[in-house]
């Protein structure tokens, strides 16, 4: 592995999984922010051709490593090389709740072992800061909403919400256990859109997992429909709650975030903090925006709930808003056109 040749005075950000979806928006904000980006992915769902568009986005490639995290000695060696890093940010997980369903051992085998190979470098390199990349699923279905931060976890609704949780829990006692680390979670809910660019965006592997990838391969003919997963729910046309909140605006939460562990301005060494808009928003809601921002009509039908799904969902933003200084300023249908831009760019629709 490479010596790292960056300059000793730039801070060093070690980003996981940054060729994924919200990781390489995240990149181009931390090198839009003057941090050195170094990234390590697998490329298990996501392509190397990402750090092209993350170039043409800032005039910097990122500096990349392609290894998995479950390599303990990848790992070592990978810290061996990069002496550095101020932070880590780790996104990196297997991430689809359905598959999580069906194959359980593989998603705590992926995202527990890959944590705890993460901090145990960590502490043996001597790097203090971390945010971690957790969900509101951690919230199951929450008695009330909005969630706040202090809202109770719940037993989670899917294996892959189970991993945030006790992935959570791990690093909440390993900072307990070596007061020199700090680290943040962050709670996203639901992140969509793409770079205004339309050079960078989410491109899943295989069929989508998520609502709006599944909403733009539908309007470009990739799916013959779009599948609505049930229509009796408790809300306000019957179609599930989430709380969208665009990618761009999720990934500029991480800088603060960083700047907020390297500067020495959090308040205690484990925080947490949800990133979402404040507003609910249900999938017939979606489509109807979708629509009306790019002139395009969807092919939908209402099927059964799917396993694993919660009913409804969306968050108290108030607390990062004001302790962060940070807040969801994208609209949602200004944020569904740029996924749509993406998936034109990515299929040569003009």
């Amino acid at each position: 592995m490479p010596h790292s040749n960056f300059d000793m005075e730039t801070k060093q950000i070690l980003v996981t999984g940054g060729t994924g979806y919200i990781g390489s928006h995240t990149v181009v904000e931390l090198q839009n922010a003057g941090y050195e980006v170094i990234i390590v992915d697998n490329l298990s769902n996501s392509s190397v051709e990402v750090l092209g568009g993350i170039e043409r986005i800032t005039g910097i490639r990122p500096a990349f490593e392609q290894f998995d995290l479950i390599e303990k000695d990848k790992m070592d060696a990978f810290f061996s090389s990069y002496r550095n890093i101020e932070a880590i940010i780790h996104f990196a997980a297997s991430k689809a709740v359905g598959e999580s369903v069906e194959k359980p051992l593989l998603y705590y085998r992926n995202n527990l072992v890959s944590m705890i190979n993460l901090l145990e470098c960590q502490i043996k390199y001597g790097i203090s800061n971390i945010v971690f990349s957790s969900s509101c699923t951690v919230y199951g279905q929450p008695d009330v909403l909005p969630v706040t931060e202090n809202t109770p976890r719940k037993d989670a609704e899917s294996p892959y919400g189970n991993t945030k949780r006790v992935n959570e829990d791990i690093l909440k006692d390993t900072i307990a256990a070596n007061p020199q680390i700090k680290g943040i979670a962050l709670r996203y809910f639901n992140p969509v859109g793409a770079h205004p660019s339309a050079e960078i965006g989410e491109l899943p592997l295989g069929i989508p997992a998520n609502l709006v990838p599944f909403v733009t391969q539908t309007a470009a003919g990739l799916r013959t429909e779009l599948m609505v997963f049930g229509n009796d729910y408790n809300t306000v046309d019957g179609s599930a709650v989430r709380d969208y909140i665009n990618v761009v605006d999720l990934a500029k939460a991480h800088v603060i975030a960083v700047n907020r562990l390297v500067e020495n301005k959090n308040k205690s060494g484990y925080e947490i903090f949800n990133l979402g808009t404040g507003t609910g928003i249900s999938v017939l809601e979606i489509i109807q925006a979708f629509e009306n921002s790019t002139g395009v009509k969807l092919n939908y039908k209402i099927v059964d709930r799917r396993a694993g799904d919660i009913e409804k969902i969306w968050a108290d933003t108030t607390y990062a808003n004001e302790e962060l200084g940070w807040k969801a300023e994208k609209g949602l249908e200004e944020t569904l056109l740029s996924a749509w831009n993406w998936e034109k760019k990515i299929r040569g629709i003009r």
